[in-house]
């Protein structure tokens, strides 16, 4: 979990107002592009809270003298509902089914719908301004040394090592955009309630041929487990709250290649140059 959590303005040694903010979760793949952001955009005190729990983090920034907290969810507080219509449009108002997450063991879903309704609760008691952002699957380059789930993921298909991909539908988005969801979300004056951050949606099929288009040296995973069968649809859905703040959101595409040329850069993936002949297709 991220929070943003605005303080009072501090005077530096030469008496100018600095932006002091709060950051938990900084060391994360979403937090580390927050706090750069933030640093970006002239936020030259970052401090991260040590303290547990979603309640715990609300009221300790309360207690410093917040007034705002921007809190990181998950679109699996929102998505996860298996009585919602086909043709519906997945948006802020929806929420996941409680009762079918517990049933099905998918505790993160129950955990992030819990932890966002303990924030809205908490924060209304204390008076303090929430926006809550809710990321999906999140690509792109990372800042940590560390693979993520994301970044695993992608690397498992393009290596091949993962035999078959599912027939199924995924959210994406760039962990950059996350990152400006957040600090939009923290920083409009009538920021308020939740922002679902979605790029795009596309069938696992898709996101195989555009790793098959960028990179086609690499043994990319070919086959669908559920060969045969009729492809599952992608769900309509609005990230338009958040782009009335002001977020563009990067293409897929981009975020994909970044990403997987940071996982080369750190040594995670083996550079495999292209042949001659591919390489001229390509270009």
């Amino acid at each position: 979990m991220s929070t943003i959590c605005n303080k009072q303005q501090a005077a530096n040694n030469n008496g100018e107002q600095e932006k002091v903010v709060c950051v938990t979760g900084a060391g994360g793949f979403i937090g580390s592009w927050v706090v750069r952001e933030l640093l970006r955009g002239g936020y030259r005190e970052l401090v991260p809270v040590a303290v547990e729990g979603t309640r715990n983090v609300i009221n300790a920034a309360a207690d410093e003298g917040a007034r705002r907290v921007v809190l990181t969810s998950s679109y699996g507080a929102v998505h996860m509902d298996p009585n919602r219509s086909p043709d519906a449009v997945l948006d802020e108002n929806c929420w996941s089914d409680y009762e079918f997450c517990k049933k099905t063991d998918n505790l993160y879903c129950c955990a992030k719908m819990m932890a966002e309704i303990t924030a809205t609760e908490e924060s209304a008691k204390r008076g303090l301004q929430l926006s809550v952002v809710l990321p999906c699957m999140t690509m792109g380059p990372m800042l940590q040394q560390t693979l993520n789930f994301s970044s695993i993921h992608v690397a498992r298909y393009l290596m091949g090592t993962k035999k078959t991909y599912p027939n199924a539908v995924a959210a994406y988005v760039d962990v950059r955009d996350v990152a400006r969801a957040h600090v939009l979300a923290y920083e409009r004056p009538n920021a308020r309630g939740r922002y679902l951050c979605i790029g795009t949606v596309l069938h696992r099929a898709q996101l195989i041929g555009l790793l098959k288009q960028l990179f086609p040296q690499y043994p990319v995973t070919a086959e669908c487990e559920d060969d045969g069968m009729p492809m599952a649809k992608p769900y309509k859905f609005s990230s338009q709250r958040i782009k009335d703040l002001g977020l563009e959101f990067t293409p897929l595409n981009k975020s994909l290649y970044e990403a997987v040329i940071c996982m080369q850069q750190k040594g995670h993936l083996p550079v495999i140059p292209f042949p001659p002949q591919q390489q001229r297709a390509y270009l």
